[in-house]
Order: C-alpha cells, then sequence, then structure tokens
C-alpha cells in the first residue's frame, strides 16, 4: 500500500516511440519509481505500451502503477523525461533534426510545465545539447532542472570499446566523451586511465599496445555508432534507455553521481550560455555542478568548436 506520509516517486515519459517505451520497460525493471505515466499524441500507443508494461508488474520484484496519461498527470513527477520527437533518418545527423524537433517542443514543455513548475526536465530527443537549451528557454525552470541526456550514451559507448580493446571490465574504464552528443564530441584522451593509470602508463607497464591510430579508431567508433546502429536495425534505444535509468537513480536516490549529461554553462573555459555535456554531479536537485575538468589545449578547443557549432544552429532558431 502506498504510505500517506510519502509521496510516491512518480516519473512521467513524454513520447512513447522506441526509446520512451524501452525506457519505460527499463525504469520498471529497476523498480526506482511506484508510478510511471505514458503520454503520447498518439493515446492508443500509450495505452498499449502502458497495458504491455503493467503484464510484467506481477512477475516483477518490485510493483509499479503504470498508466497512459496526459499533461495534467506530471502534475507531481519527480522527473519528467522528454522522449518524443522527430526519429533520426538513416543518413541523417542529429543537427538535421532540430527544426522539426523544436516545432514538437514548442507545444509539450509549456504544457509539462503549466501542471508541474517543480519537475525536473529530463531530455532525450535528439539533437540533445539544443533541445535542452530550447527546453530550458521555453520552459522557464531553474537551471538546475533542466538536463540532457548528453554524451552519458557517448561515454557508454567509448568506454565499452576501450575496454573491448584493453580486455577489461567496461566498468573499471574511466572516460568520457564531453562536448556535443554529436559528430562534433571530443574524447578526453589525457584523462582517460585504468587502475588510475592514465593510458600511455596502463600500456607501458601492461605490454598493451596504444598507438594514436589505435585510440583514433576507437574514438570514430564511439563517435560514429548511431549511424552503423541506425542503418542496420533503423534506430538505437536499449543503451540510451539505460542511460536515462541510471540518470533517473541518481536523482531519486540523491546519489551525487558523476555523469557526462548536457546542462547550462557559464564561462566553461569561456563558454556560456548554451548546453553541452561535461561530466556533471546529478542529486535530488538535478545538476549540483558541473566538473570543472583539466583538458589538455587541443581538448579545450575542441570543446570550443562544438559550442560553436550548436551555438550557429541556435541562433537559426525562433525562441
Amino acid at each position: 500500500m502506498v504510505s500517506h506520509f510519502k509521496r510516491p516517486t512518480r516519473i512521467a515519459i513524454v513520447g512513447t516511440g522506441n526509446v520512451g517505451a524501452t525506457f519505460a520497460y527499463a525504469l520498471l525493471l529497476s523498480g526506482l519509481a511506484s508510478e510511471i505515466v505514458l503520454i503520447d499524441a498518439n493515446r492508443a500507443k500509450a495505452e498499449g505500451e502502458a497495458m504491455d508494461l503493467n503484464h510484467a508488474v506481477p512477475l516483477l520484484p518490485q510493483p509499479a502503477r503504470v498508466w497512459a496519461g496526459t499533461y495534467e498527470d506530471c502534475a507531481t513527477a519527480l522527473i519528467t523525461v522528454v522522449t518524443a520527437g522527430a526519429a533520426q533518418r538513416p543518413g541523417e545527423t542529429r543537427l538535421d533534426l532540430v527544426h522539426r524537433n523544436v516545432a514538437i517542443f514548442k507545444q509539450i514543455i509549456p504544457e509539462i510545465v503549466r501542471h508541474n513548475p517543480n519537475t525536473i526536465l529530463l531530455i532525450a530527443t535528439n539533437p540533445v545539447d539544443i533541445l535542452t537549451y530550447v527546453a530550458l528557454k521555453l520552459s522557464g525552470l531553474r537551471k538546475n532542472h533542466v538536463i540532457g541526456s548528453g554524451t552519458v550514451l557517448d561515454t557508454a559507448r567509448f568506454r565499452y570499446l576501450l575496454s573491448q580493446h584493453f580486455d577489461v571490465d567496461p566498468r573499471s574504464v574511466h572516460a568520457y566523451i564531453i562536448g556535443e552528443h554529436g559528430d562534433s564530441e571530443v574524447p578526453v584522451w589525457s584523462l582517460a586511465n585504468i587502475a588510475g593509470m592514465r593510458l600511455p602508463q596502463y600500456c607501458s607497464m601492461n605490454q598493451m599496445e596504444c598507438q594514436p591510430s589505435i585510440l583514433e579508431d576507437i574514438f570514430q567508433q564511439t563517435r560514429d555508432a548511431a549511424y552503423h546502429i541506425i542503418e542496420r536495425k533503423g534506430a538505437t534505444y536499449y543503451a540510451i534507455a539505460s542511460g536515462l535509468v541510471r540518470i533517473c537513480e541518481s536523482i531519486i536516490r540523491d546519489q551525487g553521481s558523476v555523469l557526462s549529461v548536457s546542462s547550462y554553462l557559464e564561462d566553461y573555459y569561456g563558454i556560456s550560455d548554451i548546453c553541452l555535456s561535461l561530466p556533471t554531479v546529478i542529486d535530488l536537485d538535478g545538476v549540483e555542478r558541473v566538473i570543472r575538468l583539466d583538458l589538455s589545449p587541443e581538448e579545450v578547443e575542441g570543446l570550443r568548436k562544438s559550442a560553436e557549432v550548436l551555438k550557429g544552429i541556435i541562433s537559426t532558431l525562433d525562441l
């Protein structure tokens, strides 16, 4: 039974396409939320997903209530996750999506905030950095309450591919992708490490290959992974759903985890008034702080170029 002294943890999901539905399933399995509300312009789709998910509840260790709702159901949601929008087509970049999805956000974001001005907005729709910025401007929410999934996925891909090369558990590889979730993203090679050793030192001490060409190939596979997956199966959704659950976990459990989410920057290596991904402390109030990294000059330059790419696109938008 629901306690009368503690409000149930409600997560609202706007958009029940591949990403939204997969996230709802992963969230249900995680046991993090006691209430999951699905909102979609296609009401029947949301209803079908809710029915299917509810049929799994008797088989799970942690029960939850799942239903298809309306924007009014965002009213008590701790987190509102936005996955709605046009999907990325084969051969299309994330930035190509921007104008179509900004138009959709102009309908969605004001409705969410009208019913819940205290929710934490978690944006997954691409191009995620630009749409996180758009959501911030449209919502009027505090900067720490608007978060993009950012390069959480790219960082996971990066760690996985590095782990394959170095033959270790991906969770034992510490490395980040920063900047845009997209073609201008930046690998932070200078701080990447295994067992506390930077990669050149690790390779030297353990007789492993660490040539620049090998590392560059790993980064290219990381950056271009979505294109290859979309070409083969039409969309990506398992890993990003897992990333969204991980972000929600850090918020719900007030963990203070360091995750490479996208958030509003102010004077970060001279970069301001843009949303970009950097290692960020995430807790019950959203963004606690963006960590200042000791980047190499090349990485700083790459981050600034990433910001310029996004600012160029934002300047064309009617916000």
